[in-house]
């Protein structure tokens, strides 16, 4: 065999086996239909006009938005706060936002075990509350001193984050990756790293998500999601010019593309509201659940 036929032939064989394992081979015979995948919007805390809790989650359920997103900081201490305000409405606890000290990288022991302590007590928190899981960022650019961007480094992270997953799992929630824009971190900027980590930690508490604002690092939403399959757990969203509610930046708001691959993936669960507005809450907040819910539709 001449050399061109042979690498030809591996090219061909290698593009084979990865389509074979990829999410998208797994959907060709089994999609379920678009429009049987239900939009379930959620809501951070500060999302929804209101001056106390109980008015928020009011006007989440005239809204029809079934998911709440808290903060976690101090989480373990608010859980009985929000058992409450909960209790016999349609709203569920959706992903917790963060809110651990220090961060899984530092170099730095004293920071590191900062983390290890605090992310394990929001864990066990958002346990009690039902959450799909707790989301983490590696580290920030503005956190430092921080380990290298090396093989290293990931496989340091890798084993991290199967403790992380295991500790999660024992109370039936998971730990989320987030994959940040360059501006923000130097390490996982994309879905599909992301993703990859979460299938190299080697534990089902393991998870990943996508950020609508954040993904201007990726060529293709419908890509990134597809690219995360199995792996997904949440979604953030919000306009993609300067980070408010959608709508609010026009024509650059357009999530169809990402939401098509939601659909296809069968995702059930949440797309998550992560973001401030220039308007009056009592305008934008509703308009956007409309756009969301529209491009939904035609997605």
């Amino acid at each position: 065999m001449i050399r061109r036929d042979f690498l030809k032939s591996n090219i061909l064989g290698a593009a084979g086996v990865a389509l074979a394992a990829s999410p998208i081979a797994a959907l060709t015979s089994c999609s379920p239909k678009k429009e049987e995948v239900e939009l379930k919007l959620s809501f951070q805390e500060k999302t929804a006009p209101g001056e106390s809790l109980n008015e928020r989650f009011d006007y989440m359920e005239n809204l029809g938005i079934v998911g709440f997103e808290p903060g976690g900081r101090n989480l373990a201490a608010r859980v009985n706060e929000f058992q409450q305000a909960l209790r016999g409405r349609n709203i569920k606890v959706s992903a917790i936002c963060a809110g651990f000290d220090g961060f899984i990288l530092a170099q730095d022991p004293k920071t590191k075990a900062e983390f290890d302590s605090s992310m394990r007590d929001i864990i066990a928190a958002a346990g009690e509350l039902g959450s799909t899981g707790v989301i983490m960022v590696p580290a920030f650019n503005r956190q430092k001193p921080c380990m290298p961007h090396t093989l290293e480094t990931r496989a340091y992270l890798c084993e991290q984050m199967h403790e992380l997953g295991e500790y999660a799992l024992k109370h039936n929630t998971t730990v989320i990756l987030e994959p940040l824009n360059r501006r923000e971190a130097h390490y996982l900027r994309q879905v599909a790293d992301a993703a990859a980590i979460c299938r190299d930690s080697k534990s089902a508490g393991v998870m990943c998500m996508g950020d609508f604002w954040h993904m201007q690092e990726e060529t293709s939403d419908y890509a990134a999601f597809m690219a995360a399959g199995q792996y997904l757990q949440h979604v953030h969203v919000a306009s993609r010019g300067n980070r408010k509610m959608p709508g609010e930046d026009g024509e650059l708001d357009n999530y169809v593309e990402g939401m098509r691959a939601l659909k296809q993936l069968g995702y059930d669960k949440y797309i998550s509201f992560e973001c401030g507005t220039n308007g009056d809450r009592n305008v934008t907040v509703p308009a956007a659940v409309e756009l969301l819910r529209a491009q939904w539709k035609l997605a």
